[in-house]
């Protein structure tokens, strides 16, 4: 691509303005950007903080507007766009071939007016590929390319027929991509390559090309498998290869876009929220980003799933950068990618990415909108940040509670009506375990961080008083041992229902791994699930707290008949269940036991509460407040006296994080008080009163100043040695609290 004396000079002028301005310079040349060297310390996206992306269609060549979209784009202040590059549909003249170029592309070089121009208003270009799919032509040239199903045809896109799926084994992924992402670095300066659709952190799939086959033969020992079942070896053994696959996959495309030296990067696709099935923890070990296309909600998912998209990304990622997609489109239920969701939707999907330690990444489809409500959003909230951006550099979470992500349970557990029951969508069951956790944290004002299963280490003792695990029924003996370690170090902790009752891969043990350390063993089969079964009171401890006037709480939907051993409380019992209707047969048969519904322990500096039954996710599925608040005393009952690095007191629904930032600490508030709270969309924000503060800084430091981001406003504080107090008057819909 020639370049004029002219274009060199416009390019170095805005680089000089970008020095002025304290940002990294870029410069236009041909197949390279030239960084400062004050840059080199980080690599750019480590320091990017806002992030957008304009996808097209393959008819936006013939009346794309590349000035007006780059203004819109610079007027958000990003420091990153992503751009249509190739894969299924070519934006430029490409010389690869079956490499579809768009057919309305003409003489246009769209990806090359697109990248010059980002560049010039100094913004870094990231070419947005997909990967996943093909035209009939590469089909007839190159059918290894392809996926197959078990009578050897072509997989076709369910929607657009004419495209076909391509393979991860063969060589479409570690040739003809590696092929595109050359010809793109050495035509034009983009700083990175992100691929849609790829790898995902969603359920394996199973093709039957003569690659995935031959995968079968000599690494699985036997032919691909009708459906993807935990239980059965084949799929096991097929399950690291397709690991190990993606990995290889992702260092190669990596390897391939930094050939010339540029500080280049590859991101793939991932993204889940909680409900994930690939190793997520693995893929973190190759991903220098981590993409989480998570774009938004529907149907009755709860409006924090973003937030826990955040502290999932967070767990695995050990403080790289971590971006989310918001969708400004209505991706609900119904989809409409032409219409944009309500504002206030998008806004509080931008204010969990920034709270939880991501960075937004906004996103429209097509050149052409009709509809430009979201157009205001995203700039007014990018704006926002960009005013305040040092308060969003975070270094670390101040958090002392942790939560165990146990992504192998919510991956393969055998949910449903009981073990061994569950098929398809029931999968979906087994996250409500953490989400009735989830939801009594939030109640409670909890701050607190995830810690994947396969994370766990010496330093989780160091940073968290107590590790909560919400049903993780599959752990392996290494996982057993890493939370013996850690309440050995005098971690606290808190486990339910059937948590070690099976390995990593669903196999039952004759009992809990964890036998030892809840103090009880199981005595039988699980029963359940059952309604109408309650838990009795038997003595008072910090647990029942708040039960007064009652000798009986809701008991859970199922649970594993246990036999305590040892020294340990049991403030409460079993009411096994009994029949609800009609009303003349509801009584108990057997109105009291000796079967703990808890067992209560306490080791050295270690305290220890075990559930038998699953009052988390009965909690979640009831909404009980009794359930909620045995959790919420339980959990402050494994604090004991350690103080809580943030306290806040009010009204409403909120989700906090406080993080240790560059310039001091930051405390992050979203309100979730909204009758759409666990339905899509949120409409309008329903503020909160005022919201009383006790924040724990470091020993020694002072606080000078307090100030309200949101609404632009400081704060009258008071400090007391470590303790800084201060009121928030009201919460719209997000509020960001900077200590300096």
């Amino acid at each position: 691509m020639p370049i004029t004396r002219r274009q060199f000079l416009a390019g170095s002028t805005v680089s000089l303005v970008g020095l002025a301005r304290g940002r990294p310079p870029a410069v236009w040349l041909p197949g390279r950007l030239l960084q400062s060297p004050t840059a080199a310390d980080k690599p750019w996206y480590a320091t990017m903080r806002r992030c957008g992306q304009l996808n097209l269609n393959e008819r936006d060549p013939l009346t794309l507007d590349v000035g007006s979209w780059i203004d819109y784009w610079a007027s958000l202040e990003l420091n990153a766009l992503l751009l249509n590059g190739g894969g299924i549909v070519a934006f430029y003249p490409t010389d690869i071939p079956y490499h579809h170029k768009s057919e309305f592309l003409g003489s246009r070089d769209l990806l090359g007016e697109l990248v010059r121009a980002v560049t010039e208003r100094h913004m870094r270009a990231v070419a947005r590929m997909d990967c996943n799919y093909a035209y009939e032509d590469a089909l007839t040239a190159h059918p290894e390319w392809f996926e197959r199903n078990q009578d050897g045809s072509p997989r076709r896109h369910d929607e657009s027929p004419w495209l076909f799926r391509t393979c991860m084994f063969g060589p479409y992924f570690s040739e003809q991509m590696p092929a595109i992402y050359r010809e793109i670095n050495q035509r034009y300066p983009v700083a990175g390559f992100f691929t849609n659709g790829w790898p995902s952190t969603g359920a394996l799939g199973v093709c039957y090309c003569e690659s995935c086959q031959r995968v079968f033969r000599e690494r699985v020992g036997g032919v691909p498998p009708a459906d993807t079942n935990a239980t059965s070896p084949l799929y096991r053994k097929y399950y690291d290869a397709y690991m190990d696959r993606v990995l290889e996959v992702w260092r190669q495309w990596q390897g391939v876009v930094t050939e010339r030296g540029r500080a280049s990067v590859y991101v793939g696709n991932l993204g889940g929220g909680i409900r994930t099935v690939k190793n997520v923890r693995r893929l973190g070990e190759v991903a220098a980003w981590f993409n989480a296309d998570h774009q938004g909600r529907s149907g009755d998912t709860p409006i924090w799933d973003c937030a826990q998209q955040g502290r999932v990304a967070q767990a695995v990622m050990d403080g790289r950068t971590i971006t989310n997609v918001t969708g400004s489109y209505a991706n609900s239920r119904i989809t409409w990618r032409h219409v944009a969701k309500p504002a206030a939707e998008a806004t509080l999907w931008m204010a969990q990415t920034t709270a939880s330690g991501m960075v937004p990444w906004f996103h429209w489809l097509g050149g052409a909108p009709e509809d430009n409500r979201w157009r205001a959003v995203g700039r007014d909230f990018y704006r926002w940040l960009a005013q305040h951006e040092p308060h969003f550099r975070n270094r670390r979470s101040i958090a002392n509670l942790a939560v165990l992500y146990p992504q192998r349970t919510i991956a393969f557990y055998k949910s449903g009506e009981g073990p061994g029951s569950w098929r398809g969508a029931d999968r979906a069951q087994t996250s409500d375990y953490l989400q009735g956790l989830y939801y009594a944290l939030l109640d409670g004002r909890f701050l607190f961080d995830f810690v994947h299963e396969d994370a766990l280490a010496a330093e989780t003792a160091q940073r968290y008083r107590a590790l909560l695990v919400p049903n993780a029924a599959y752990l392996d003996d290494e996982h057993c041992r890493r939370i013996r370690d850690y309440v050995g170090a005098g971690g606290s902790l808190l486990a339910t229902f059937e948590t070690s009752r099976y390995t990593g891969w669903g196999d039952a043990r004759p009992d809990f791994g964890l036998a030892d350390l809840f103090g009880a063993g199981a005595a039988g089969e699980t029963i359940g699930p059952v309604g109408n079964s309650y838990m009795r009171l038997e003595q008072r401890h910090p647990i029942t707290a708040g039960f007064e006037g009652t000798a009986l709480l809701p008991g859970p939907e199922s649970r594993v008949p246990i036999r305590a051993t040892g020294a340990h409380a049991a403030p409460l019992t079993v009411v096994p269940s009994y029949p609800a209707f009609p009303p003349e047969m509801v009584f108990p048969r057997t109105p009291r036991t000796n079967e703990p519904a808890a067992v209560l322990r306490e080791v050295g500096q270690s305290r220890i509460a075990y559930f038998p039954g699953d009052v988390d996710r009965s909690c979640w599925r009831s909404g009980s407040p009794d359930l909620a608040r045995l959790l919420q005393n339980t959990v402050r009952w494994l604090l004991g006296d350690a103080p809580a690095p943030v306290t806040i007191a009010g009204d409403g629904i909120v989700e906090a994080f406080a993080w240790e930032t560059e310039p001091g600490y930051a405390l992050h508030v979203l309100n979730y008080t909204n009758p759409n709270m666990t339905r899509a969309f949120i409409q309008r924000f329903y503020p909160i009163g005022a919201q009383h503060v006790r924040f724990a800084i470091a020993p020694g430091r002072r606080v000078r100043a307090v100030r309200a981001l949101r609404a632009g406003h400081a704060l009258t504080f008071a400090q007391r040695d470590t303790i800084v107090e201060f009121d928030i008057p009201s919460v719209v819909d997000y509020e960001v609290v900077a200590l300096t």
